[in-house]
C-alpha cells in the first residue's frame, strides 16, 4: 500500500448498513465506496508522552522534557480509520483506500491506497 497524508472531502452515508463514508474527493476525482473492509480507531503515541514515561520510570525523561515532551491533547488524540474499496464512476477504476477522520480537528485525510 502506498502512503499518502492528503486532505479528502468525504461524505458519508449508508455503506452495508451502517453510516460510513460513501464518497469522498481526491486530487480532484469522485470515488465511490463499493465496500468497508475494515473500520478501527487508532489513539496517539501515549506511551512516549512524558507523564507517562515518568510514570513507567523511563531514565531517559530529561531528554524528553529538553525536546517538549508531547501534549495531553496529543496522549488523548484519536482517529478513525476506515479501508475502503471504492471506485471511480460507474464502471471505472477501483481500488483500496485508507480514510483517516481526526476526531480533534474534523478533518478527513486519505493516508494509503492500494490499485
Amino acid at each position: 500500500m502506498r502512503r499518502y497524508d492528503d486532505t479528502v472531502s468525504v461524505q458519508r452515508g449508508q455503506v452495508q448498513r451502517r453510516e460510513a463514508p460513501a464518497h469522498f474527493l481526491w486530487r480532484g476525482q469522485l470515488w465511490r465506496v463499493c465496500e468497508i473492509v475494515s473500520h478501527w480507531v487508532e489513539t496517539g503515541a501515549w506511551w512516549q508522552h512524558e507523564e507517562v514515561r515518568a510514570l513507567l520510570g523511563a531514565e531517559d525523561i530529561a531528554s524528553q522534557t529538553d525536546r517538549g515532551g508531547g501534549s495531553m491533547d496529543a496522549l488523548l488524540a484519536e482517529r478513525e480509520i476506515w479501508r475502503v474499496e471504492a471506485a471511480q464512476g460507474r464502471l471505472g477504476h477501483r481500488g483500496v483506500f485508507d480514510l483517516s477522520f481526526d476526531w480533534s480537528t474534523g478533518q478527513w485525510r486519505l493516508i494509503g491506497c492500494q490499485d
